[in-house]
């Protein structure tokens, strides 16, 4: 039995990953963690069932770090640090699902989220969460640094490609994301008279905080080698946040990406344009995915002819692709769809834990 601590219990992922720990064979919470909460329990925050909200939160100060195998950080940015930390000290994994260990290089962090990172040494051991990509690493790593849902859909959906090197000019990611992914706080763009019946762009082209970790993964991915031998280094891929010029030193492609708001709780949709290099026809490209996802278990590529929706994939572990080649042209349009809570967060979390404990990989989600 993995026993688990959750910081930061009482967000939107926390509900979501007690759900799937509560049902996981393999499972056992054994304490939760919220400042604003604590000695309240579960059920006075959420209205859930007893099983799950006869359950006590306590402050982190109290958490016994050493007395579970795993701690999941459900913290934001910044906040997550010290707890991770922590965590890593009492010899005990984590997996973050913040940004702050996602990013291999601490002054891109620290340009983007404007925040000093105080624990460079655990960025060293800190795995991209993402299993399709990095398996084996997750596998024996101490530290998981769980990606983002923009990022899951957008590298999922277009990794095949980078590692093929098809990847050229402006590749596009026009992304749909319901208001859960903002998180539980609330604010007035999250308020239901501003977000109801509306479609909301924000953060688009090169200024929100998670281009350079799709850039980063996608990088890795178009070198096939460590992220140490790409050249250039990922640090002079990202345009600073006061300048929003594409760099000097560009490669051969580069990530635009406009992600908007829209009025469903849960669900993602990324809809990804692409300019093929000449010679590859839509058979090469349907080619690379299949052979890619055939083996994966929560990655699917739908038949020629159909297109990824939200509904594919919502209130699941699953990613869904679609290819659509537009004819006379060498544009591929591919849209990629994933449920922002689950695959792009604590359903991912959870497929982690899986593989970093030899645990089946889809045991509890499926």
């Amino acid at each position: 039995m993995i026993t688990i601590g959750i910081i930061g219990a009482t967000g939107y992922t926390g509900l979501e990953l007690l759900k799937l720990l509560q049902r996981h064979p393999a499972a056992q919470v054994v304490w939760l963690t919220s400042e604003q909460s604590a000695g309240q329990r579960f059920g006075d925050v959420f209205a859930v069932s007893p099983t799950l909200g006869n359950r006590k939160l306590i402050a982190s100060a109290s958490a016994d770090y050493a007395g579970v195998d795993l701690v999941f950080c459900c913290l934001p940015h910044v906040a997550a640090q010290e707890h991770v930390a922590a965590a890593r000290r009492a010899g005990v994994k984590a997996i973050d699902l913040s940004a702050d260990f996602r990013l291999h290089d601490a002054a891109v962090y620290e340009q983007w989220y404007g925040h000093p990172h105080h624990h460079t040494d655990l960025l060293a051991e800190a795995v991209y969460g993402l299993p399709e990509l990095h398996r084996a690493e997750i596998a024996s790593a101490g530290l998981v640094a769980n990606p983002g849902c923009y990022p899951t859909s957008v590298i999922l959906g277009l990794a095949p490609l980078a590692q093929a090197g098809w990847l050229t000019g402006t590749v596009i990611a026009d992304s749909k994301s319901g208001v859960s992914g903002a998180g539980r706080s609330p604010s007035l763009k999250t308020h239901f008279v501003e977000a109801n019946e509306n479609l909301s762009p924000y953060s688009i082209g090169r200024s929100h905080r998670h281009v350079p970790e799709m850039e980063q993964e996608l990088r890795i991915a178009d070198c096939g080698l460590q992220i140490a031998d790409c050249q250039p280094p990922i640090s002079n891929l990202q345009p600073p946040i006061s300048n929003l010029q594409p760099p000097t030193s560009n490669p051969s492609w580069q990530l635009i990406f406009s992600p908007h708001l829209v009025p469903v709780s849960q669900g993602m949709l990324s809809t990804i344009y692409v300019t093929l290099p000449e010679g590859v026809t839509e058979g090469d490209v349907r080619v690379r995915y299949e052979a890619m996802y055939a083996d994966e278990p929560f990655v699917y590529v739908l038949p020629t002819g159909q297109v990824a929706t939200m509904g594919h994939t919502v209130r699941t572990n699953f990613c869904a692709i679609g290819l659509t080649a537009v004819p006379g042209t060498n544009t591929l349009i591919v849209t990629s769809s994933i449920d922002n809570l689950i695959k792009g967060a604590s359903g991912q979390a959870v497929q982690n834990m899986n593989v970093m404990f030899g645990v089946a990989e889809t045991t509890g989600l499926m």
